[in-house]
């Protein structure tokens, strides 16, 4: 099991998902954002006071090869990871908008047919955007609006909190990408009820932050909450719900088309992790937020760190106080 958990170590430093993610830190640092801008910057969604709520404002940009090599799915995902983000932050989905580029009307085709077939599932229309079909190749990058009651954050984990983790476990690997696609086939009602429950989580008051598992993988997405709530995290990875058969250092590195990771007081933990079983999304507890600034993984007495705040930031968006 050492030799397994150290392996797995290499693995997550390695990754490329997790190197993405420290290219946040750059571009944060050169814009002058981090969690104490007027609006917090480092979470899934801008939340911008409205009234009693917010209005939350994301975008997406797809990878080109991704565009390239599964364009209707691409298009999918355009909506289908933007309705994640604000659901992630407590909130409901308004619209979206989209910057599509391609070779010609043919080339556009399918990424706008994978739009609109997720807009049509999810019940999330698409109001506008850009259009340049004479480009070289095939680009795509979606944004969204959405609205909050109240809010699930980054910056709000807390040492001594149980970090859990809800999967949609129905589905299948769209090869030869790690994106594990639970959602193209799944009727729309089942869709929309499973992205109302991040809200109605949010305004029962059983978990105060939260993200959705995004292309770090599990571990990744863990860090970057961490990180900007100024704790660390303690992660066993065996215990990540996880498909039959699915290699486990491939699944720490996936993005599931629905996941997400939500801190709890350990009162709150079963009530939680029930509201996701009923609706027969898998959910377990895998680890704790700590107060040592780093992302841990262990299991049993082994332990390896991933990352350590105190040496380098990951994304950079944490609190002045947190960072410090």
């Amino acid at each position: 099991m050492e030799r397994a958990l150290e392996s797995l170590a290499q693995t997550l430093r390695a990754s490329s998902g997790l190197a993405a993610k420290a290219d946040i830190a750059n571009v944060a640092a050169r814009l002058g954002l981090n969690g104490a801008s007027a609006v917090p910057v480092g979470d899934d969604c801008a939340a911008i006071p409205d009234g009693e709520g917010y209005l939350l404002l994301a975008i997406e940009g797809f990878m080109n090869a991704f565009v390239a090599g599964d364009p209707w799915f691409a298009g999918w995902c355009g909506v289908m990871v933007n309705a994640s983000d604000i659901a992630a932050m407590g909130g409901r989905p308004l619209a979206v908008v989209d910057a599509v580029w391609a070779d010609g009307e043919e080339g556009a085709q399918p990424v706008l047919e994978g739009m609109a077939a997720a807009s049509a599932a999810f019940g999330i229309p698409v109001v506008g955007g850009h259009t340049n079909i004479r480009n070289d190749r095939g680009q795509l990058s979606v944004a969204i609006l959405g609205r909050a009651k109240r809010l699930l954050t980054s910056f709000d984990a807390r040492p001594g909190q149980t970090l859990v983790a809800a999967i949609d476990l129905r589905g299948r690997y769209r090869e030869p990408f790690s994106n594990w696609e639970a959602a193209t086939d799944a009727p729309p009602a089942r869709l929309k009820g499973d992205m109302a429950l991040l809200p109605e989580i949010a305004e029962a008051g059983l978990s105060r932050a939260a993200k959705d598992i995004s292309q770090g993988g599990a571990i990744g997405t863990a860090a970057m909450l961490a990180e900007s709530s100024g704790t660390g995290v303690r992660i066993d990875p065996f215990a990540i719900p996880r498909p039959e058969g699915v290699d486990l250092a491939r699944w720490l590195t996936t993005f599931p088309s629905f996941g997400y990771l939500l801190a709890a007081d350990p009162a709150d933990v079963p009530a939680l992790i029930a509201r996701f079983t009923t609706r027969g999304i898998a959910a377990a507890a895998i680890g704790e937020m700590t107060a040592e600034r780093q992302v841990v993984i262990a299991h049993g007495t082994e332990r390896e760190i991933i990352w350590d705040f105190a040496r380098r930031p990951l994304i950079g968006c944490a609190l002045p106080e947190a960072a410090a």
